[in-house]
């Protein structure tokens, strides 16, 4: 007899468990997907931060990157957006350390519903700037794709304008573009293998070069000159050339 009240006592017990494990709680089986985004303003970030290793963006208050961005790496991953809502909103770009040496920038910007936006991190970790631009993006009709440029090399004296040059189309595509200027997008050959060479303006000094540049028709492209103007080593700071698509 005794035997059999252990018995039952454990079936009890165990079939308690399991109505327990089922059982969910009301209201947070999962949570429910925000699919209106009239509301919505969309951001990708590049970050051309010189030094910058551990670059986070937050905006409200609230962290929008999960990883840190470092020098030359865009978020979220190309060609990919963060959807925030729209209308004027805090942003706050710092590195979490305590120890960190880098400054934090914040400010306010006021996003337009249904837009797209790239924001531009540049200058140094000791005096971090942005830029902020609105994508005018165009869907070719023919074979081609869209290219822009954008000029954020950091230099503590002034730097020349900037050319880029073609060595498929043997011609500059953007010509005496300034620095933290961002171009309009123009009509770009999708062919394959092409070199991007950037120049001092109407010279052929050579600052950053793109090897292997394979644009893909249709897409929208932003090449972006970043480091250190005139600079060799470290080879983190050296001028790069560098390409995302956000479309």
């Amino acid at each position: 007899m005794k035997s059999k009240i252990i018995i039952s006592a454990g079936s009890f017990f165990l079939l308690l468990f399991t109505f327990v494990a089922c059982t969910k709680e009301v209201g947070k089986e999962v949570a429910t997907e925000d699919t209106n985004y009239s509301n919505k303003s969309f951001l990708q970030v590049y970050n051309g931060i010189v030094n910058s290793a551990r670059t986070y963006v937050y905006v409200d208050g609230l962290p929008v990157t999960g990883a840190s961005l470092v020098l030359g790496s865009t978020f979220p991953s190309t060609p990919s957006n963060i959807a925030i809502t729209s209308g004027f909103r805090e942003f706050l770009i710092k590195d979490t350390l305590s120890t960190t040496t880098q400054m934090p920038l914040s400010f306010g910007e006021v996003l337009q519903p249904g837009k797209y936006y790239s924001m531009f991190l540049y200058d140094s970790i000791n005096n971090p700037k942005k830029k902020i631009v609105q994508n005018s993006i165009v869907m070719p009709t023919d074979t081609t794709a869209r290219l822009r440029f954008a000029n954020f090399i950091y230099s503590p004296t002034t730097a020349p304008n900037m050319d880029v040059f073609s060595v498929k189309m043997q011609a500059n595509v953007f010509s005496n573009v300034a620095l933290t200027n961002v171009t309009d997008y123009v009509p770009f050959a999708s062919v394959p293998n092409d070199t991007l060479i950037v120049r001092e303006a109407g010279t052929l000094i050579t600052v950053a070069q793109l090897n292997s540049y394979n644009p893909i028709r249709m897409r929208s492209y932003t090449v972006v000159l970043r480091g250190r103007y005139k600079t060799t080593t470290p080879a983190a700071i050296i001028p790069t050339l560098s390409s995302f698509s956000s479309n």
